[in-house]
């Protein structure tokens, strides 16, 4: 689970930089396509910091497992919300990519931090990864 962490984080810190790259292409577009600068480049950020924190976190498992956990979930919502897009016309057929690619991956997060931990979801959830009694 540790390596899986941690090389999985890393694979975001060239998403983060996909999005920058997206950010300057429509910068550098004739005439420059605005609102997507800022978002692009703030989500890319984002991207990367999580990488940092999944990073971080794979050194310590059993201690910083909230932050695998909560990463998780961000990756099942993106899965969620493309199963809703897709037929709902909100997003194109490719993005059904993101699904094999996140689910699997959010899923270990999940369940893998559970075990870890022998924390329940909840707990995780609240960022606890010692249960008082």
């Amino acid at each position: 689970m540790q390596r899986f962490v941690y090389w999985t984080g890393m694979s975001d810190f060239l998403v983060g930089l996909a999005a920058w790259g997206g950010a300057l292409q429509v910068a550098s577009t004739t005439p420059p396509q605005t609102g997507s600068f800022v978002p692009l480049i703030t989500l890319g950020t984002f991207l990367m910091m999580a990488a940092a924190l999944l990073m971080w976190a794979s050194a310590n498992l059993a201690e910083r497992a909230p932050v695998v956990f909560w990463q998780g979930l961000v990756r099942l919502s993106a899965v969620g919300a493309v199963v809703y897009a897709v037929p709902a016309a909100l997003a194109e057929n490719a993005e059904y990519v993101l699904v094999l690619i996140d689910l699997p991956i959010g899923l270990t997060y999940v369940i893998g931090s559970v075990r870890v931990t022998g924390c329940s979801p909840l707990d995780l959830l609240f960022c606890r990864t010692r249960v008082t009694a």
